[in-house]
């Protein structure tokens, strides 16, 4: 940067310095307030004033932003309102200008000095991170985040080709320069030793994706998302995850593909010991959009945001205004993050798992369970019956599709779930295929992709009653609030055709009795079993 730059720079942010002192001094808000709180990051300041809070863009300039000029800022504050409407129109209202002069300015005069985005307050106790510290963020929570992040990826427009985002060499470019830059913010050689293991691991890992990158973005799933969706940056607001603050700066950190985007909650949430959540979350949202192939992806993606949190703690670390605790701390959370960059690119063995059951039994709940403790996908077929028609996992079929649950339709629906299994556990990954597999051929079929593929294999036998067969699948048609839609005919058809387990099976099956309504508890000695014959 020239020092004519440096110098406009230097004056332009003493005057913003000044305007921010006389706004909370003159307290000339909208709505004036008794009480004006300043919170202040590295690139902005915050004012919040009663139920407002006003956001003012530092003239600064770095590698990544340039907000030197006023109509940068005003642009910005413009792309910020843009771009956040669409996932948090609740919060971001509009820019605002500031005029009248530096020591007695005042919100919405014009020719404006400055601009602001101002924004509903919100309590950030809420905020994710917050949340899960404190035991506080629950199964709904992540459903919510999971159902937004779906339907938000499915909405947005593809990378047009001239847009020169989200190619492979890029992808690489970009993992690298942080892997680089971290190792030169680290003074200890265990940490230069942990980012070079990292580096070499990212390394293979980008090489054997390569083409699964240019692939995805051909097949448009690079798009202009949010960008930056760590932990801090979801609230909670009425029981709903409201992602906000998304990268307005820098069009290249947010056209990306929507893998890349769900890796950052997907990484938090295993950083916060969540890992079930995790798991969680990415199984719901594989199940609404399908996208099944961009879980070849998610390890490089998440090592990637792991790695780009500890450099955030590095850098932490190095400010010379650190004390010597703060320090320590933000060295011991860059050193938590370098471990779990490197555990993403170390998956363990993979396993396949499938169920065995009539309707009602309870499969969906068990391979619920089961995919939140072994860190597996799991592929539904009731939700896949459902896609090969353009259905969505909670529309109605009979109006659209007819009968969706004749021998043909399942043939095909199996032929999914194995097709979508075995790119799944060629990558690496368990899997859980929920489906009734009542025919000795259909679970013959998948015990052989295990026996080809060198993995474990477990059938999952969940029975019930028939009375409570029956109940459920009374209850969950009144309820409409599940994707099967297999009813007493379905279940009669079904109990008349089925093939017991062989004697041969039971080798690698596990029996699950779910005749309660507690469905499958911790204790239950199923898991052991099950354990065992995928260690």
């Amino acid at each position: 940067m020239s020092e004519t730059i440096q110098q406009r720079q230097s004056a332009t942010f003493s005057e913003q310095a000044r305007l921010v002192s006389s706004l909370i001094k003159e307290q000339q808000f909208v709505f004036p307030a008794a009480e004006v709180e300043l919170l202040e990051t590295h690139i902005s300041w915050v004012l919040l004033s009663g139920r407002f809070a006003y956001k003012i863009k530092k003239a600064l300039h770095f590698d990544f932003l340039d907000f030197t000029d006023l109509e940068r800022r005003r642009f910005f504050c413009e792309e910020e309102i843009r771009l956040n409407r669409r996932l948090a129109p609740q919060i971001y209202l509009d820019v605002i200008s500031i005029g009248g002069s530096i020591d007695a300015p005042e919100f919405g005069l014009i020719p404006a000095m400055e601009y602001a985005v101002r924004m509903n307050r919100f309590d950030m106790t809420d905020a994710m991170d917050r949340r899960v510290q404190r035991g506080a963020l629950s199964a709904g929570h992540i459903d919510s985040l999971a159902t937004i992040l779906a339907r938000f990826h499915q909405d947005l427009a593809s990378a047009p080709p001239e847009l020169p985002y989200g190619d492979e060499r890029s992808i690489y470019a970009e993992s690298m320069q942080n892997l680089r830059e971290l190792r030169l913010l680290l003074p200890g050689s265990d940490e230069k030793t942990a980012i070079d293991k990292v580096r070499q691991a990212a390394e293979s890992e980008y090489e054997a994706k390569k083409s699964s990158f240019h692939q995805r973005r051909l097949n448009g799933f690079v798009r202009e998302c949010h960008g930056d969706l760590h932990l801090s940056n979801i609230v909670v607001i009425g029981g709903e995850a409201v992602p906000f603050d998304g990268i307005e700066f820098d069009p290249a950190l947010r056209w990306i593909d929507v893998i890349a985007d769900l890796a950052f909650p997907y990484m938090d949430l295993i950083h916060f010991a969540k890992p079930r959540l995790a798991s969680r979350m990415l199984n719901r949202y594989l199940e609404q959009t399908g996208d099944y192939d961009g879980v070849d992806v998610l390890p490089f993606y998440a090592s990637g945001r792991a790695a780009v949190r500890a450099k955030v703690h590095a850098i932490r670390a190095s400010q010379q205004s650190a004390g010597t605790q703060e320090r320590e701390a933000a060295l011991a959370a860059c050193r938590s993050y370098l471990e779990l960059a490197a555990l993403f690119l170390s998956r363990p063995r993979a396993a396949l798992i499938i169920t065995c059951g009539l309707p009602g039994s309870g499969k969906s709940s068990f391979a619920q369970a089961a995919l939140e403790m072994r860190w597996a996908i799991r592929i539904r077929s009731d939700v896949e019956r459902k896609r090969l028609f353009g259905l969505s996992p909670l529309s109605g079929s009979l109006e659209r599709a007819g009968n969706i649950y004749g021998a043909d339709v399942s043939a095909r629906t199996y032929e999914a779930l194995y097709e979508i299994a075995r790119k799944l556990l060629a990558g690496g990954f368990s899997v859980i295929v929920d489906a009734a597999f009542l025919k000795q051929s259909e679970r013959d079929r998948f015990h052989g992709l295990a026996e080809s593929l060198g993995i474990p294999f477990a059938i999952a036998s969940v029975q019930a009653g028939e009375g409570m067969l029956q109940k459920r699948i009374i209850e969950r048609m009144r309820l409409g609030n599940d994707p099967s839609e297999a009813d007493l005919g379905v279940l009669a058809v079904l109990q008349a055709t089925s093939e017991p387990l062989l004697p041969k099976e039971q080798a690698w099956s596990v029996e699950f009795i779910n005749d309660g309504e507690q469905g499958f508890a911790a204790d239950d000695p199923g898991w052991k079993k099950l354990e065992k014959l995928l260690s």
